[in-house]
């Protein structure tokens, strides 16, 4: 049968006056018009069967946390820029600001090594005694293992945390040995800054480990630690910084031919046994060392060679003490003085009254 839309003529008529019609609509509006309905219908018909559904009253893009995704992703996006650049320019400002007064230190303790450069710092100012005030007291030698910044008494018990935790670490790196820091030779920092180097050798990748270790263990403090320069460890004992009326006076560099006869000079060895935090600003100790506000031990204190040679003085004049009280114990005895009187005028023309009148205790007193 055919379908009667299509059988009456007139229907076909007005089917081509709707598309040949200029004042009509035409093909390809008709076409979007006709989709648009169809869909409508669709969807329409499409929700009547979700009603029925156990899930219809959900709302779907709660459930799965779609609402305005693009709109939130985009504030959060710039949310996060924001505070990444806030992040950034504080960081800037703190490094900007990042002026140490704090470090880790080594101390050097042997009398070899501060006796060896005393020495060598009196043959330099014999040379100029203008450099008198630029040399570094032998009670603050030492190796300088972190530089940070504390800047309340807050920051500073963190930074105590921060030496307490890092022992075991050190342990860890040296496996119960013991770290012997041989010194030889002469360095400088733009001539401006005169060092006792650290010999070559295989202390140095373990004094490097403990460095990064420490560097490490204070920053996950949240502590602004460390320098831009990677760790050499040195021994200052002049810096022209400390006196700065010598440029005014003509010294502006440290004259090399100073330290010519020390440039291989060997002034000893230091066994590592202790660190200490210290502060570069407070008042110094009475012994002339930094102020310290506390210090880790690793290991056993080093007995150094000049105090196991006053130990063996010691023992020494003590023996010879005691045995000085026995001679004189058996000079006095009146047996021995007898034996002696006998001895001294033995042959002599005094008669044995007279000589046992002599009393020899007096020179032995």
């Amino acid at each position: 049968m055919v379908p009667r839309s299509w059988s009456s003529s007139s229907h076909l008529r007005d089917r081509q006056k709707d598309f040949l019609d200029p004042g009509g609509i035409n093909s390809n509006e008709r076409e979007n018009t006709s989709r648009k309905k169809m869909s409508e219908e669709f969807e329409a018909n499409i929700m009547d069967s979700l009603i029925d559904m156990p899930f219809a009253t959900v709302d779907i893009k709660d459930d799965y946390g779609i609402t305005d995704v693009l709109q939130k992703n985009s504030k959060r996006s710039q949310e996060n820029d924001c505070n990444r650049k806030n992040e950034m320019k504080k960081k800037k400002k703190k490094l900007k600001d990042y002026q140490p007064n704090y470090f880790l230190s080594i101390p050097i303790t042997n009398k070899e090594i501060t006796s060896g450069i005393k020495i060598l710092q009196n043959a330099i100012i014999q040379q100029d005694d203008r450099l008198a005030k630029a040399m570094v007291g032998d009670s603050t030698f030492h190796i300088t293992l972190l530089v940070m910044q504390l800047l309340n008494e807050d920051e500073v018990n963190i930074g105590i945390d921060a030496l307490l935790k890092l022992k075991p670490s050190i342990e860890e790196i040296l496996q119960g040995k013991q770290l012997i820091l041989p010194f030889q030779g002469i360095g400088t920092f733009g001539n401006q800054i005169g060092f006792v180097k650290l010999a070559e050798g295989d202390h140095l990748n373990p004094l490097s480990e403990i460095a990064e270790a420490a560097k490490r263990t204070f920053q996950e403090k949240g502590i602004l630690a460390g320098e831009s320069r990677s760790f050499k460890p040195h021994l200052t004992f002049m810096k022209l910084s400390k006196a700065p009326g010598l440029r005014k006076r003509g010294v502006k560099t440290i004259d090399p031919d100073f330290y010519e006869k020390f440039v291989n000079h060997r002034f000893g060895e230091e066994i590592f046994y202790r660190i200490d935090l210290c502060s570069m600003l407070k008042k110094k100790q009475s012994t002339g060392y930094y102020h310290c506000e506390s210090s880790i031990v690793i290991g056993k204190e080093p007995i150094g060679i000049q105090y196991l040679i006053n130990e063996a003085l010691h023992r020494e004049r003590m023996r010879l003490k005691s045995k000085v009280r026995e001679i004189k114990e058996l000079l006095l005895k009146p047996e021995t003085q007898a034996k002696i009187r006998r001895e001294l005028f033995e042959g002599r023309l005094l008669d044995s009254d007279h000589a046992n009148e002599v009393d020899v205790s007096p020179m032995l007193a």
